[in-house]
């Protein structure tokens, strides 16, 4: 977890792989569909672009049918998900039905005009329209109203790792390793 920009998805990746495990990603998904041109990437994209959450019902179908796929099976690590309550909610009743437990939360923690920086960047490299700097901060906004209130429950369960999310992409991913007590991959 963490705002946008702070490097989710960069670390997902790298630590999913380490793990043997897939990340599977909100924004991936959405993504997807929204090349595709599926009725669903039509919806998501009305709320991307506005720099707005796709509704909870659609996100939840989403995820819900991933982690049911086979390369799911001995565990997953989520990227962009759950991002509001009701969603945590949802993803206990998903992991308690397929068996799974949540072993850790890893929030990495940035400077959010660091991170507006980061986005702005990223948008031109990429070309994605949903990053404009109105958008980014709109985003920002929307993860502190929705967002930040579920940390709290999951350091209430004793599993928040906070990481500082800004730096070279190794050093984070350092970082990450040892908060989780991991020995990375020679």
């Amino acid at each position: 977890m963490g705002p946008p920009g702070a490097g989710k998805g960069t670390q997902a990746k790298v630590v999913a792989e380490h793990f043997g495990i897939p990340a599977i990603s909100t924004g991936d998904i959405f993504r997807f569909n929204v090349s595709e041109g599926t009725p669903l990437g039509k919806k998501a994209q009305e709320y991307m672009d506005a720099g707005e959450y796709v509704p909870d019902e659609v996100t939840n179908l989403m995820v819900r049918n991933r982690i049911d796929e086979p390369d799911a099976e001995p565990g997953f690590l989520l990227d962009g998900y759950p991002r509001t309550l009701a969603q945590v909610e949802e993803l206990d009743g998903m992991i308690a039905f397929t068996g799974h437990r949540l072993d850790a939360v890893v929030v990495l923690t940035a400077d959010q005009d660091e991170l507006v920086d980061r986005l702005l960047q990223r948008a031109q490299v990429e070309g994605r329209t949903d990053d404009t700097e109105e958008v980014i901060r709109r985003r920002q906004e929307v993860y502190g109203e929705q967002t930040k209130p579920l940390i709290e429950v999951y350091r209430q369960r004793g599993i928040v790792h906070e990481i500082d999310g800004m730096g070279a992409i190794d050093d984070v991913t350092k970082r990450i390793y040892d908060a989780l007590d991991v020995v990375p991959q020679s």
